[in-house]
């Protein structure tokens, strides 16, 4: 399979994986063929990238460490519950949402199975489900990743709980931000912005007190836009006053952001992002966290486009787990553009002096067409 940004897929191409819709179910099932019907219908609904069938590269696997029923009921859980938060902002005094913390406390069990049972799985590009609900499908991905991460750091079982909740939970505060603003496709204004920022305090305020969640996964809620330098909100803490799992989940965040269209812009490819992030080592984010991130992320995910500094084109077939920015790729085209008949494969962790210089059919830089897509938080 290859990895293709929609944007450059054509009629008659086949599906190498599923597709899904905001409740988990399949949308598009692996095989089949594309029209461009379907073509402009998953680019309106937000998809960036999908997996494509090609017989060179059929043996490229690219599996995902969470099972389909496991982020299927995260999905759901998630969205359940922020639409009665919203539906319950207009009622007047206290609302308790007494079975949160026991659900939630369900989902995160599955997700540590599942993750724990792959514990050598990298933060692989996700943009392959619609994008109706980003807030549902983003929390669930930022506290996936925070919790391969958690469990690379060696975080006991109820720390990873307790990470994962307040990674699942983290922006649950925008459910008290106005739709207006939070669909809003032009710039804020300051008076927007300033209530914007009130989702942190929002989110701290709905979970401190909820039964079963921890302070901690609270307190995810409240700091994950601090910053290391203090250049944060809502407190402007810095440093070690920031809590550590709050920490992780604000970086993470900020990574599956950039890597998720947006209304006023595309999305970043991975590499793109962690360089974003490297900027901010040591003043934004936390260089040992940075660090261990770096290490952790497929920056050249399987079946991506790849060129090389040697001419040569191909696909990522194989990932370097000590070396993850040096893939083994499969050459398709010499360097003059001439399809091989007979692949090989190229290990860039053993050839030193050959380096990838360009990603993806879509170059760094090109601007991808406007998209109409429901951005819904």
């Amino acid at each position: 399979m290859r990895l293709m940004p929609i944007g450059m897929c054509q009629p008659g191409m086949k599906l190498a994986k599923n597709i899904y819709n905001e409740d988990g179910m399949v949308l598009l099932a692996v095989h089949v063929e594309l029209t461009q019907k379907l073509i402009d219908r998953l680019f309106n609904y937000g998809i960036d990238y999908i997996y494509i069938a090609d017989s060179r590269t059929d043996d490229i696997i690219q599996e995902d460490p969470i099972q389909d029923e496991t982020r299927k009921k995260a999905v759901i859980e998630v969205r359940s519950t922020f639409r009665k938060v919203m539906e319950d902002s207009n009622k007047r005094g206290s609302v308790s949402y007494y079975d949160m913390g026991r659900n939630f406390r369900d989902v995160m069990k599955m997700i540590i199975d599942d993750l724990s049972a792959h514990q050598g799985a990298m933060v692989m590009l996700n943009n392959m489900n619609i994008k109706d609900n980003y807030l549902f499908q983003h929390s669930v991905n930022v506290s996936i990743y925070a919790i391969m991460l958690g469990i690379s750091f060696g975080y006991s079982r109820e720390n990873l709980e307790t990470l994962g909740l307040g990674a699942l939970l983290h922006d649950i505060g925008k459910t008290k931000i106005p739709v207006s603003i939070l669909q809003k496709p032009s710039q804020l204004t300051e008076e927007e912005f300033k209530e914007m920022k009130n989702h942190t305090t929002y989110g701290f305020q709905l979970l401190k007190d909820e039964p079963n969640i921890p302070l901690l996964s609270a307190h995810c809620a409240l700091q994950h836009h601090e910053r290391m330098n203090g250049s944060g909100y809502p407190r402007g803490i810095q440093g070690t006053e920031i809590n550590e799992f709050a920490r992780w989940v604000g970086l993470v965040d900020s990574y599956d952001a950039m890597t998720t269209t947006r209304v006023y812009r595309r999305p970043l490819l991975p590499h793109e992002a962690l360089e974003q992030l490297f900027t901010g080592s040591g003043t934004m984010y936390d260089q040992r966290q940075i660090a261990m991130f770096r290490d952790k992320i497929a920056i050249y995910p399987l079946g991506m486009t790849v060129k090389l500094n040697t001419g040569e084109s191909g696909i990522v077939s194989k990932l370097n787990m000590s070396f993850p920015q040096r893939p083994v790729v499969r050459i398709l085209q010499k360097e003059a553009g001439e399809e091989l008949k007979e692949p090989y494969e190229i290990d860039l962790s053993a050839k030193l002096s050959v380096l990838i210089s360009e990603v993806g059919e879509i170059k760094v830089g090109d601007v991808l067409p406007e998209l109409s897509i429901p951005m819904l938080f």
